[in-house]
Parts: C-alpha cells; structure tokens; sequence
C-alpha cells in the first residue's frame, strides 16, 4: 500500500488558491441537479445550497464540487445554459457571502466551465477527461485554472449501475487501460498548455465498471500515481459501494459506513483527494486513519 508522502504535494488551483495534500483533502457534493442519485432536489436553489456549503465547511471540507448535470446512470443531459442557470448563481452567492474556500465545477462544457470560473470557481472536474468538448483543454490552459481528468467508458444516459450490468464492460486490463487512458489526455492537458501542478487524475469509480472493476481500480491505485497526479476518489454512495458493503439492493442513503469504509481503504493505497457526500463523517474516518497512517 501507498505510504505518507515525506514532500506532500499541492494542486494549484490558481494563482491565490490551492490545496496542499499533507492530509486527505475532503471535497463537498453540491448537485444544484434535480435528478443526481442520492441528493438530487436537495440544493438545486440558492438558499439550500449556502446552508449546505456552511455546514459543510464546519464539518471540515476543504473544497466544493458544484454541477448542474446528473452523471448517474441513465441520466438525461443538460444543456450548457441550464447547467449555467443552476450553478453560477450558487457559486457567486457563495463568494459574495465572503466563503473563500476552494471550488471546483463539474461539467463537460467550456462555456459552462468559463461561466463558472468567471463568477468565482477555480477548478474544473470533467468526468470525460476533457474529451467532450473540443475546447475545454485551451480553455482550462488560457484560464489558468486546477483541472479534474477522470475515466469513463461511455457517457451517462448510456450507462449502467455498476451492479446491473446485463454483461459486464471488459476490459481485460481495468487498471492499465484506465492509466492508458488517463495518461493521454494528461499528456494532452500538458500539450495544451496546462501546468502539470495544475492536474488531478480520478480513475471514475462507478464510470462503466463492474463491482470488480471498482475493486480492482481501487488495489491497482499504485499504478495510476505513476503518472505523478494526485488522484481523486469519487466512490460516495455509489451502487458497487452498496453491494459489497451490504451484499443486496440498497438506496444511497444505506451505503455511507461503506463508503467511509472504502474511502479509508482507498487512501491506505494512495487517494488523497475525497469527493463525498457526508463530509463530517469523512472528516473524522479519514483524520484518524491518516494519524495511523503517520505513524502518530
């Protein structure tokens, strides 16, 4: 398994921010989604979204992830300026109430990722690799900005639960071919005129895997950090989460001690960065394990 880093490194999210990794960053869901798979509804308005985001901050995030476009299987997609009418609101009450904590924006869209940055976000995390939009890598280098490259194997309203595959993806080798896929378009990013301190790779749990698939991404994490990236773990709740954690059909709200679970397995093997959807309990599972892990 991965051991403490004895120089921690940092992702540079912009010119005044950035998250040094010398403990497990905890990174805050904020689906302004009507349809995400465990919290859709929940803060897709302003207001409900500020209270999520400061209760989040006290219980420990580091960093938020805000989207306007459900990914869970079957989704349907969203336009680029309904995207924008869901999460530049969120983002500039967010920096106009004074919170300067770090900000991500998930989507596949330059001109939402452009919007986004432009009312305060720092970050994009594009669950296609920057592969969707033929300008969102120029765009990710002209702004300077922090940028999340993760695997998938199709898009979402063409996907399944990992689960309920009738036949399972194959991919012979999981782990090389997600590192494969990741190192091209990191390299692209770099081409493209992206810093390298700039890049956080993510190998998309739950993105066309099976439940094995997902296992195997998480033991072969080693492998992805040859590629000198911090790496993401995005496995919150996830259906392979509750299938293995509790062995039957579960909803998501069933699967956080599992997710915690794997969460702290995930970074024994090398994760740094966690995007979740219960930060608190996060927070203090992946601080005590890190104390552990240090040697404390």
């Amino acid at each position: 398994m991965n051991q403490i880093d004895e120089h921690a490194p940092t992702w540079q999210l912009s010119d005044t921010r950035a998250v040094t990794l010398d403990r497990p960053c905890v990174v805050c869901i904020v689906n302004a989604t009507p349809d995400s798979f465990s919290d859709g509804g929940a803060y897709n308005d302003v207001d409900r979204a500020i209270e999520h985001v400061k209760r989040a901050i006290d219980d420990g995030a580091d960093m938020l992830d805000i989207g306007g476009e459900s990914t869970r299987p079957g989704a349907q997609r969203v336009s680029s300026d309904e995207q924008i009418k869901r999460v530049v609101p969120i983002i500039e009450a967010i920096r106009k109430s004074g919170i300067e904590i770090p900000i991500s924006v998930d989507t596949t869209l330059s001109t939402v990722a452009r919007r986004a940055i432009e009312a305060g976000a720092d970050a994009i995390n594009d669950v296609s690799a920057m592969t969707e939009d033929p300008e969102m890598l120029a765009l990710a280098s002209d702004l300077n900005c922090g940028i999340v490259l993760m695997h998938r194997l199709t898009t979402s309203d063409r996907d399944s639960y990992s689960d309920q595959y009738d036949r399972n993806p194959e991919y012979g080798d999981v782990v090389g071919a997600v590192r494969d896929h990741l190192e091209v378009q990191r390299d692209a990013a770099i081409k493209a005129g992206v810093a390298s301190d700039r890049i956080v790779i993510d190998p998309g749990l739950g993105f066309g895997k099976s439940v094995e698939d997902n296992l195997e991404l998480i033991r072969g994490t080693s492998q992805l950090l040859e590629l000198g990236s911090p790496l993401m773990s995005g496995l919150s709740r996830k259906s392979f989460v509750g299938r293995i954690g509790l062995g039957r059909d579960s909803n998501p709200m069933e699967r956080d001690a599992a997710t915690v679970g794997l969460s702290v397995m995930h970074m024994q093997y090398g994760a740094r960065i966690f995007r979740v959807h219960d930060v608190g309990i996060h927070r203090g599972a992946l601080d005590a394990a890190w104390a552990v892990m240090r040697g404390i």
